[in-house]
C-alpha cells in the first residue's frame, strides 16, 4: 500500500464514517430521551434511498401508502383515547393530525407526476414521506411501552426492525437501486480526486452535528429533550411530556435516517434490508460514546468508517468481522470501569 491509496481509502472511510456519525447521533437521541435501542435506525436509510429512487423513476414511491396506513392506526388509536377519557371535542384535531399528511402528499402525487418534479423538489418530498413514521412508530409501538424496561423495549426493536424489513420488500421489491448524485463536480487534492457528493456527504454531517448542538443548547425544545433525558421523573414534574418528547426524538431519528439513505444512494447501491448493516456499524459508534455522548459517538462512527476502508483492501473477506469486533475492546473496558450494577426501578 502506497500514499496515494493510503489516501483513497481514508477518502472512503471518512465518507462512510460520516453516515455512520448521523446514525450514532440519532440512535444516542432515541436511547437518551426514551431509553430505545432502535435497531430499525437503519430501515429509515433505506427507505428514504428508495423512496427518492421511486420518484426519481415516476413512480408513487410505497412509502405513501405505508404512511397511509400508520396514519389510520394512529387515528384509531388516539381516537380511542380521547373518547375513553371524555375529550371528544380534541378528537378532530387529532384526526387531522395523523390523516393530513398522507392526504396532502397523496393528493399532490395525483396532482403533479413525480418524473415532472424538480430534482430540487424531490428530495424533501422523499424526506416529508419517510419522516413522519418516525411519530408514527413511536405512538404506535413504543408510547404504549413507556413504563417498559430497556430489555423489553430492545425486543420490541427486534421484532420492529424485522417487520420493516418485510414491509420494505413489500413496498419496495427486492431489487436494488442508485439514484442521481447531488453534485457532479469533481476535485482534485493532491494525487486525490474528490466527487461533489462526497463533499456533500461529509458537509452535511458537520453541518448536522452543529445544528443538533444548537438545537440542544439554545431552543427551548431541546432543553425539553435534554431534560427528559437527565431525569425522566423531574422533568414529567416540571409540566414536559415523555410522550412528546418521545416523538420529537423519533421524528428527528427519522429525518437523520432519511436524509443518510438520500446522502448514501448515489454511492453505493441500496436494497430493502441495506440499512441493517449501515445501522449496526452506526451502533457500534454510538457504544463507542456510551449511548450518551454526540461527539465520542461521532468520533466512534468515523473510527468505524476507517477501519472498514482499510480493511476492505487488507482483508476483505473479514471486513464486517473486524468493524464489529471493535465493540469487544470498548465493552470491556467499560466493564471493568463499573463499580457496581445499579437495579432498574
Amino acid at each position: 500500500m502506497n500514499l496515494e491509496v493510503a489516501l483513497l481509502l481514508a477518502q472512503d472511510g471518512v465518507v462512510s464514517g460520516a453516515i455512520y456519525a448521523l446514525l450514532a447521533a440519532a440512535l444516542v437521541l432515541v436511547f437518551s430521551v426514551t431509553r430505545v435501542i432502535f435497531i430499525p435506525q437503519g430501515e429509515f436509510v433505506a427507505f428514504g434511498a428508495l423512496t427518492l429512487a421511486a420518484l426519481q423513476a415516476g413512480k408513487v414511491p410505497g412509502t405513501l401508502w405505508l404512511l397511509a396506513a400508520t396514519g389510520v392506526a394512529v387515528g384509531i388509536a388516539d381516537a380511542i383515547r380521547l373518547l375513553r377519557a371524555g375529550a371528544a371535542r380534541r378528537l378532530p384535531r387529532a384526526l387531522a393530525t395523523s390523516l393530513g399528511p398522507p392526504a396532502v402528499l397523496g393528493a399532490l402525487l395525483a396532482a403533479v407526476p413525480p418524473a415532472a418534479l424538480p430534482s430540487w423538489l424531490q428530495v424533501p418530498l422523499a424526506l416529508a414521506l419517510v419522516v413522519p413514521l418516525g411519530p408514527a412508530i413511536y405512538r404506535l409501538v413504543y408510547e404504549p411501552l413507556a413504563g417498559a424496561s430497556v430489555l423489553v423495549l430492545l425486543i420490541v426493536s427486534v421484532a420492529l426492525h424485522l417487520a420493516l424489513v418485510n414491509v420494505g420488500l413489500l413496498a419496495f421489491g427486492a431489487e436494488g437501486v442508485r439514484t442521481a448524485p447531488l453534485s457532479e463536480a469533481r476535485l482534485a487534492l493532491g494525487p486525490v480526486p474528490v466527487s461533489g457528493q462526497s463533499l456533500w456527504v461529509v458537509g452535511f454531517c458537520g453541518a448536522l452535528l452543529a445544528a443538533l448542538s444548537v438545537f440542544f443548547g439554545r431552543t427551548t425544545l431541546g432543553k425539553a429533550l435534554r431534560a427528559s433525558a437527565m431525569n425522566r421523573t423531574g422533568a414529567r414534574l416540571v409540566g414536559i411530556r415523555p410522550a412528546l418528547t418521545g416523538r420529537w426524538s423519533f421524528g428527528l431519528a427519522a429525518l437523520v435516517g432519511a436524509c443518510s439513505g438520500v446522502l448514501v444512494a448515489p454511492i453505493t447501491t441500496v436494497y430493502y434490508d441495506t440499512g441493517f448493516l449501515i445501522g449496526l456499524k452506526g451502533f457500534v459508534g454510538a457504544i463507542v460514546g456510551a449511548l450518551a455522548s454526540y461527539p465520542l459517538a461521532a468520533a466512534g462512527a468515523l473510527l468505524v468508517g476507517l477501519v472498514e476502508a482499510f480493511a476492505s483492501f487488507e482483508a476483505s473477506a473479514y471486513k464486517e468481522a473486524i468493524v464489529f469486533a471493535l465493540i469487544l475492546p470498548v465493552l470491556l473496558w467499560r466493564s471493568l470501569r463499573a463499580h457496581g450494577v445499579e437495579e432498574e426501578e
